[in-house]
């Protein structure tokens, strides 16, 4: 069974309690967080305090998605929790493996994150340091983007890198265009975390309830 992890950036603000509630009644697994600088991609969203203060309004476990330049200089700004996903980008940093051990040091579950262009081979530098992998099956940076064909073959190929090294029960989470149509097909590539965004969870097609179901069913 897959599992659900909406992305809070397509949140509406005024209605995040009721959205929290929905989300605790419907048995959701994790929150995305997408922290982004303006560097490492064109976008500013949730930074350090908006992810303290979730917290606070409610106890599904964070799934911190790190797109931010130097992250190794900047994991003492949060306070990761035990349970928590921190993804960090191969792409974001030249001392990629400091960056995820500083990740497990402080308490959290590290995932090396990579983006659509990157090899998955690269896991291979840090495949003793990591508790997942996080395939964007966009460029990352904003909500609302279709997936990019070639991204779907590497969910599979992530798996098949994993087990060779012993490690085929850890979490490949996707994140990128999940929709309805979408999830699927990286369900039967093996993918077991979902980033819901406007193409499913926050439709407004349809009750967010409703949406939730639906997705649920899409990656049985």
């Amino acid at each position: 069974m897959g599992m659900l992890a909406p992305s809070m950036m397509c949140a509406q603000i005024d209605k995040l309690d009721e959205t929290l509630r929905a989300f605790e009644k419907a048995g959701i697994e994790y929150l995305h967080i997408d922290v982004m600088d303006g560097c490492f991609v064109p976008n500013l969203m949730l930074g350090t305090d908006y992810v303290k203060q979730l917290r606070k309004l409610t106890s599904i476990p964070l799934d911190i998605h790190l797109m931010i330049t130097e992250p190794e200089k900047k994991i003492s700004w949060f306070d990761f929790q035990p349970g928590e996903f921190v993804s960090v980008h191969h792409e974001s940093t030249k001392n990629w493996r400091q960056a995820l051990q500083l990740v497990r040091d402080a308490g959290a579950k590290p995932l090396a994150a990579i983006n659509p262009p990157t090899p998955v081979s690269v896991l291979e530098d840090v495949i003793d340091l990591i508790d997942g992998v996080l395939v964007m099956t966009v460029n990352p940076g904003f909500a609302g983007q279709k997936a990019v064909p070639e991204t779907i073959a590497k969910i599979h190929e992530t798996r098949e890198l994993l087990a060779r090294h012993g490690l085929a029960h850890l979490p490949i989470e996707v994140d990128g265009n999940c929709s309805f149509e979408m999830a699927p097909k990286m369900r039967a590539q093996s993918a077991d975390i979902f980033v819901c965004g406007s193409s499913s969870v926050f439709t407004k097609s349809m009750p967010m309830d409703e949406a939730i179901a639906k997705f649920r069913e899409c990656v049985k």
